[in-house]
Formats: C-alpha cells, sequence, structure tokens
C-alpha cells in the first residue's frame, strides 16, 4: 500500500509557484488546500501538472450550511479530486439539525459521485469522538478526515475512556491529519520535544491502527497531511509573537516520521 504524503498550503507564504515547488522538492505527493479563486484556477492547475502534484480540495460550511455545501463542492469537483475534505456543520447546532444536514450531505455526495471526508474539528458537527460516532451510527456512508488532536484537547484527555467511538471513527476514516494534540491545547508546542513524547506516541498508535485497518480493507494507499498550523495556532514567545519552532521543519519532520514508522509496521 502507497502511503501519499500531503502538504496543507496552510501557513505557507509566497506565490503558488513558490508553494508548489517547494512542496514537490520535498518530497510530498500532493498538496491540500482551499479551492483557490477562480482567476487563479488555471495556474494552480498547470502548476499541479508541471510540479505532478495530486489534490485535495478543502471545503467548509457556513451561513446556509447546506446551500454552501453543495456550492463549494461543486466548485472543488472542477479540479476532479479523488476525494474532498470538509469542515462540516456546527457543534451549536442541536442534533436534529446536524442530522439533517449531513442527510443532505449524503444524497449530495450520492449525487455528484464523491467521497467527502468530513474532518473531526473543533466548532464543527465533529467536534468530539462521542458526538461523531453519534453521527457515523445514524449514516453508515460517512466518510471522515481523521484529526484526533482536535478530540484530545475538547475532552482533556488521551482519549483513554472514548477508545470506542476512536475505533469507529478509524473505520470510516480515509484521510488523516497527523498533527499532535496536548490536554490543554490542539498543537504541541513541538512534537520533537522529548517532553511531548507521551502524546506522539499516543497519537501514532492511533495512526498505526488507522493504517492497518486501510490494508485490512485492501485500500491501495492512505493519504497523509503531517498539518501543523502557523503562529497564532503554533505557540510563540510572549511580546514579540516569534514562533517557538519552524513550521516547514515540523511538518516535514512528521512526513518523514509517518513515512518511517508506517512502512515498517
Amino acid at each position: 500500500m502507497q502511503i501519499k504524503m500531503f502538504k496543507a498550503l496552510w501557513g505557507m507564504t509566497g506565490e503558488y509557484e513558490e508553494q508548489l515547488e517547494r512542496i514537490a522538492e520535498a518530497g510530498y505527493d500532493g498538496v491540500e488546500c482551499l479551492v483557490p479563486p477562480p482567476e487563479k484556477t488555471a495556474e494552480f492547475r498547470r502548476l499541479l501538472e508541471q510540479y505532478k502534484l495530486e489534490y485535495i480540495p478543502m471545503i467548509y460550511t457556513d451561513g446556509d450550511h447546506k446551500a454552501s455545501f453543495r456550492n463549494r463542492l461543486l466548485r472543488a469537483l472542477e479540479f476532479h479530486p479523488k476525494k474532498v475534505n470538509s469542515h462540516s456543520a456546527k457543534d451549536w447546532m442541536s442534533f436534529d439539525e446536524q442530522k439533517q444536514f449531513f442527510e443532505f450531505a449524503m444524497k449530495t455526495e450520492q449525487e455528484l459521485s464523491i467521497v467527502v471526508a468530513h474532518e473531526t474539528h473543533r466548532s464543527r458537527a465533529t467536534y468530539s469522538a462521542w458526538n461523531t460516532a453519534k453521527l457515523l451510527r445514524e449514516f453508515p456512508d460517512m466518510r471522515l478526515t481523521a484529526d484526533f488532536s482536535h478530540w484530545v484537547v475538547v475532552s482533556e484527555s488521551l482519549l483513554e475512556d472514548q477508545m470506542d467511538n476512536v475505533r469507529l471513527a478509524m473505520e470510516r476514516t480515509i484521510h488523516l491529519h497527523t498533527r499532535v494534540g496536548f490536554r490543554h491545547g490542539p498543537q504541541v508546542p513541538d512534537p520533537r520535544a522529548p517532553e511531548y513524547a507521551l502524546e506522539l506516541e499516543e497519537h501514532a498508535k492511533w495512526w498505526d491502527e488507522l493504517y492497518r485497518i486501510h490494508l485490512a480493507r485492501g485500500e491501495s494507499e492512505i493519504t497523509i497531511d503531517p498539518e501543523f498550523g502557523p503562529p497564532g495556532y503554533m505557540h510563540t514567545l510572549p511580546y514579540t509573537k516569534q514562533p517557538i519552532a519552524d513550521l516547514w521543519r515540523v511538518c516535514l519532520w512528521m512526513a518523514n516520521y509517518n513515512r518511517d514508522r508506517l512502512s515498517n509496521l
């Protein structure tokens, strides 16, 4: 099974050409980002082809959540992706409202013949392990982007008492974000630091299991984004706001860590 590594454009600077060239040179297989604006579409397509990079579009819902989901999904489909990552619905919605949204989303995905990976994310309907599990039981066709760092901070735990819900989520995962969270935040200051070895190892065990599930399903590939956030999301020094780690190096280290660890399973 191929391990395909995607780089988020979140936190990168410069024009698309500079970003995609750097990503390709670093050995990534693709990029993950919001759909480019219409005036940049032709350039973005050309660069993907030029640098031989695959693309996972990222969309989000707001306002009229059903309408925005459909409209942005249609826009993403202009790139003919294998899958789309979505930040879907909101945590403040009642469960009935969330169900109504995902009923619409599942019908839309079926109609458009695309699989959407709904990301486990704070502020979204998938903000916690328990609420996501309820939705997954309601919707057997619902698929996920697993970013367990969000669930760690929401529950202020390493999910020790949520493993049944985590395992259900793993069975439905088709894309993986490998950020490391801790009990009091969605992103450890630096995953290479020895003081966060426990958090890294616990997250890595979940990623190992996701890899094994993909193997058992006979999947030809697993897609991974070693996504860490830029300063503001990343810890910064007081007064100066200087980041305490280099975002590019952290993401690249995590990409190589994932490749090495999963390749040796």
